[in-house]
């Protein structure tokens, strides 16, 4: 059988980019069961509610909702448990020095396969404030109105 290749997204955690203003980003593995991975590339999966913390000199995520393989057995895995997320030495230091700061937290933003492998994307992020919030979908809103505008001029011009 062929080698998969490519990227196939699973899950992406859309809610983040609102929630959080995104510092940093980082690609690590994880840690699954037989199980995870049949359930994943069926594509269920949910990164709403996860988030990551660093444990002695591991990274662990936990509260990321995978949920039972539907043909499993005994051996299916609990859909809530944490899992260790596989990081370079560096990195993970890096991640601890970064979360010790006030108010940086590490959350998932996406699960996908890359090259048949189950990868996860971890950032660094800080809360937004509600007026933050409100800031950026004003933002959002005025370069939608512009490009229709913008748009609209180029149609009747041509």
């Amino acid at each position: 059988m062929a080698k998969e290749k490519g990227h196939k997204l699973v899950a992406q955690n859309r809610k983040a980019r609102h929630e959080y203003t995104i510092l940093d980003t980082y690609e690590c593995g994880m840690v699954l069961t037989g199980t995870e991975v049949k359930s994943l590339r069926e594509g269920r999966a949910n990164l709403t509610d996860g988030y990551a913390y660093i444990s002695g000199s591991e990274a662990w995520i936990d509260n990321v909702f995978i949920p039972e393989y539907a043909q499993g057995t005994w051996t299916n895995h609990s859909a809530r448990r944490k899992r260790k997320l596989l990081l370079h030495r560096d990195e993970i230091r890096k991640l601890e020095a970064k979360t010790r700061e006030t108010g940086h937290t590490l959350i998932p933003m996406s699960l996908y396969f890359k090259d048949g492998r189950a990868k996860l994307e971890l950032a660094v992020a800080v809360g937004k404030k509600l007026y933050d919030k409100r800031q950026a979908l004003r933002e959002k809103q005025d370069k939608r109105e512009t490009a229709r505008a913008i748009a609209r001029a180029n149609r009747r011009s041509g």
